[in-house]
């Protein structure tokens, strides 16, 4: 619609508008440039007022309890703290390395549980689960899962008619899970105080919260809903990038090399580590690449404006809801020229560096005040897995179940419905299980 109606323009259901933005630039000028009116929500009565108690953060209105929210999950989540969680990051990576080697058939459950295993550590400090049906990771599933059905638009007739949520059992299964969700929540978090207490838990996020009250000010269960929601946020992310990625790299063998020459001629045999992020340029840009490509959150999340915003000579009003579409945008042929092929030297320069474009690199975690908080953990999440997996392997694609590139479920955030990989030793089985083997979560 985008091409047809430009990068900002208006959809209308009954008495309901919305404002969408479709291009770069406007992204930046209205969602960026212009965050402080643009970082509130609309309301959400299924997913944000039924099921979380108006306590998340992702679906929180601006406000008070927004910002003591934001600020609570700022400083443990920045930059020079997410490099601090590469161990972790390494140990799990490993282990993802050695479950591909054991079973390459389920290489997306394993991104699956490489994400959950290092989320689970950084939210809660926690030892990290060895299988996928560990109780830990099947409730946390079941969370993600519901989650994502219930803040999908059109899941509740009452997100369209609000007064539905007064009517005597209305969306009791909504308040059934509320109660399942919360309790699983202030468990983990129970779990996390007795190992503090015992004298044997490391930091965490959870850590960070219990001893830090006094700072920002929450209670029992707004710590419990912004610590299970990174925990939940975190792994369904990380997981779908990693399997994006791959989804890339069989499809684009030719590229998928430029990543073997380049990890060859800068760190020759040995194997990649975490500090080794920011000299692969081309892998970055490929991991950049794939996030346009295929972003994790097609739609992304609506945000409602707190007071007048004017663009480009057009006025939006006070109140208005505004959708920064990432699919629409990662497609904007202004700043991606041929937008539909995929090609990690956009983001690159004539030297083979990075491009210096901090605007529009990872537009697909967000905009402005309401861009992903866990958003840097994740990129270096994704990098330690894939340098580790390209290291060892080369990806190919298996002539009997050739690989369907646009087979996602369309969900909020979106899963491929699963592909085949051939994982082709790059070096000796033994030296990849000596490598990945000792680690210790």
């Amino acid at each position: 619609m985008a091409e047809q109606y430009g990068p900002v323009y208006t959809l209308r259901r009954g008495s309901n508008v919305m404002i969408i933005v479709a291009g770069v630039q406007a992204a930046i000028d209205i969602l960026e440039r212009q965050g402080g009116v643009t970082l509130s929500r609309p309301e959400a009565v299924a997913a944000g007022t039924i099921l979380s108690k108006g306590q998340r953060l992702l679906l929180q209105p601006a406000g008070e309890l927004f910002r003591r929210m934001r600020k609570a999950i700022h400083d443990p989540l920045q930059p020079k703290a997410a490099k601090s969680y590469a161990p972790i990051q390494y140990e799990a990576a490993k282990r993802y390395i050695l479950n591909i080697l054991e079973h390459p058939g389920g290489h997306q459950r394993h991104a699956d549980l490489y994400a959950a295993t290092v989320v689970l550590k950084v939210s809660y400090g926690k030892s990290a689960p060895s299988s996928f049906d560990h109780p830990d990771i099947q409730l946390l599933h079941k969370v993600v899962a519901r989650f994502q059905t219930v803040v999908r638009p059109g899941s509740y007739l009452v997100d369209f008619v609000p007064w539905l949520r007064y009517v005597p059992r209305y969306a009791r299964e909504l308040k059934e899970f509320r109660n399942f969700e919360l309790g699983f929540f202030h468990d983990q978090i129970g779990k996390t105080k007795a190992t503090i207490e015992q004298g044997v838990d490391g930091p965490s996020f959870t850590r960070y919260l219990l001893e830090n009250v006094d700072v920002h000010g929450l209670n029992a269960d707004e710590m419990a809903y912004l610590a299970g929601g990174l925990y939940a946020a975190g792994s369904d992310s990380t997981s779908i990038g990693m399997s994006s990625i791959i989804l890339a790299a069989v499809s684009h063998p030719e590229l998928q090399a430029k990543i073997h020459a380049e990890m060859d001629a800068l760190i020759g045999d040995r194997a990649p580590i975490p500090d080794d992020m920011g000299n692969m340029p081309y892998l970055d840009a490929f991991i950049q690449e794939t996030l346009r490509w295929r972003p994790i959150l097609p739609l992304g999340f609506m945000h409602k404006t707190t007071a007048d915003v004017v663009w480009e000579g057009y006025h939006i009003p006070e109140g208005a809801t505004i959708l920064g579409c990432h699919w629409a945008i990662a497609r904007d042929p202004v700043a991606f020229p041929d937008p539909e092929r995929f090609d990690p030297q956009r983001w690159l320069d004539a030297e083979g560096q990075l491009k210096p474009q901090k605007d529009i690199r990872y537009f697909t975690y967000g905009f402005g005040r309401r861009v992903c908080p866990g958003q840097y953990v994740a990129n270096r999440s994704m990098f330690v897995t894939m340098s580790l997996l390209f290291w060892s392997f080369r990806l190919v694609e298996d002539p009997a179940h050739p690989v369907d590139v646009d087979a996602f479920d369309g969900g909020v955030a979106s899963h491929h419905t699963g592909f085949k990989v051939g994982f082709e030793p790059r070096r000796s089985v033994e030296e990849i299980r000596a490598v990945m083997s000792g680690f210790d979560l």
